[in-house]
């Protein structure tokens, strides 16, 4: 993992120049940066802008589902602005996983973690030396900053030396009682490549850091830090209040840097805690769309996108930012339809809103509505506007398709699962990926080879079942073909069992 070396210098710009149209100054300032040293802004690399909504369902947007009773005016006009894909995958229907996909190009269940979300205070997902998304774009010249959500794991330092209070969790009334509220924390997002990162580590924890220090708390009516000593300095900031905060400090990131000469590219991770529970609209929005909690939710979170797009705009830095919009895992709410299969705590208090329309299942399952993401890029007049793309899309793919546009050049290997997918937002569909592995909350996976997808449940004391799916002809996966095609069932089952033993990469 390098930067481009000087010897094929000559060559990578060169059709570095014909993929993104750079002209003969942007080449020459292209040239300086790969020979060590910093492009002036404007030399061509974009800024690079991810917006990872969490629990948002595949059709909850109206670019994506006609029938959705949320307005999004301005994720779907980003969405006529870009190219969307119908077919891209989170891979994994809970928080921290995907996650962990789409900062290290890398399946989840290759790390310690091997399935579930996070729970209070565990070490980082990502291992000793591994390299993240931000860590790839900061060693290739990029400044890096995050607000919102991180949930991949910080170390707290505690007073007692013991771990901290409610560790192992997702809820305790003693919740980080003997955390040391005046000591760094250490092995979180600052030092996994951000230069900036204001949001806290896990939601759960409650804590809210400015870099590797504790300067506040998220307030929730179920999780609290009131056991806690020291913190009366600390800022309390109510959840309804947290998309409001983390949207205003990433405007004001825009803004400052829009005032910077010379100075390096920018990578902004925004990461809201929305539209996840607990439901906390703010009372501005309230009752605003007519469909219930969930649908004003995921409405406010669409106004505040808005904000951070409108900033770009009136900043300059549109024309030259890639922007990605995602979602970390499918809804769980939704319409209990007979056949839906929806795990146990499910809600559908959504006023007829499908929230993973047409899809079957949600977050926690292994069906399209707990791994389907809907997935925008967009880049003004380099990526096609207003088109979709049916293209296999794995967050995973995000990382290994950014390196060649941030000038970087990764190592065999480094992001095992992978794809360079640049020429799909381009607009092309020549099948690189032709197929993924997606998981459950749980134990179990799927592969989605092309048109065909087959799900593995273990069954306990019992032989493990299959189900097969003809996603092309059956998109909402209700008829079971595993019997009809007993081959296909055979020859998948080899191809998943290949994948989840070893360390090759899907096609």
């Amino acid at each position: 993992m390098k930067l481009l070396e000087n010897r094929s210098v000559l060559q990578s710009v060169f059709l570095f120049r014909i993929k993104y149209g750079i002209g003969i100054i942007g080449i020459g300032l292209l040239l300086v940066f790969s020979c060590g040293h910093t492009p002036e802004k404007g030399s061509g690399r974009p800024n690079v802008l991810i917006i990872l909504a969490d629990d948002m369902g595949y059709g909850d947007l109206g670019a994506y589902n006609r029938h959705s009773k949320v307005p999004t005016p301005n994720i779907d006009k980003l969405a006529s602005q870009g190219i969307m894909f119908t077919e891209a995958y989170c891979p994994v229907a809970v928080c921290s996983p995907s996650r962990y996909a789409l900062m290290t190009g890398t399946y989840p269940w290759r790390s310690w973690n091997k399935s579930g979300a996070m729970k209070n205070y565990e070490r980082s997902m990502i291992a000793p030396g591994q390299l993240t998304l931000p860590q790839m774009l900061k060693k290739a010249g990029y400044e890096t900053a995050g607000f919102g959500k991180w949930h991949l794991g910080t170390l707290f330092p505690t007073t007692d030396g013991k771990k901290p209070a409610g560790y192992g969790a997702f809820y305790a009334e003693d919740n980080g009682a003997n955390i040391d509220v005046s000591q760094a924390v250490s092995d979180g997002p600052t030092d996994r490549g951000f230069d900036q990162w204001l949001g806290f580590s896990s939601p759960s924890e409650c804590w809210i850091l400015d870099g590797n220090r504790i300067m506040g708390s998220v307030i929730h009516k179920k999780y609290t830090i009131d056991a806690a000593s020291g913190t009366e300095n600390l800022e309390k900031i109510p959840l309804e209040d947290y998309l409001p905060f983390i949207t205003e400090k990433s405007i004001d990131y825009l803004r400052e840097y829009s005032k910077k000469e010379n100075d390096k590219p920018f990578f902004l991770y925004f990461s809201p805690y929305v539209p996840h529970v607990p439901l906390a609209v703010h009372p501005d929005f309230i009752g605003v769309t007519g469909a219930g909690a969930y649908a004003d939710y995921v409405h406010e979170l669409d106004h505040y996108v808005g904000q951070i797009l409108d900033e770009l705009e009136r900043s300059g830095l549109k024309e030259n930012t890639i922007i990605l919009f995602a979602s970390d895992n499918g809804s769980q709410f939704g319409t209990k339809n007979p056949g839906d299969n929806m795990p146990e705590g499910t809600r559908t208090d959504t006023a007829g809103h499908k929230p993973n329309f047409p899809l079957r299942g949600g977050k926690w399952t292994a069906y399209e509505g707990g791994v389907r993401t809907p997935l925008i890029a967009a880049w003004p007049g380099h990526f096609p506007a207003g088109v979709k793309s049916d293209q296999l899309f794995g967050l995973n793919d995000v990382m290994a398709t950014l390196a060649p546009v941030a000038g970087y050049e990764l190592g065999n290997g480094t992001t095992t699962d992978g794809f360079n997918l640049l020429t799909a937002f381009q607009g092309e569909n020549d099948n690189k990926r032709t197929s993924i592995v997606v998981q459950s909350s749980s134990n179990v996976y799927g592969l989605r080879d092309g048109q065909w997808k087959l799900i593995k449940f273990p069954k306990k004391g019992r032989n493990t079942c299959y189900e097969l799916y003809d996603l092309q002809n059956d998109p909402s996966e209700s008829n079971n073909l595993a019997e009809q095609y007993p081959d296909k069932v055979g020859k998948m089952k080899s191809e998943l069992h290949k994948i989840l033993e070893g360390s090759s990469t899907t096609r």
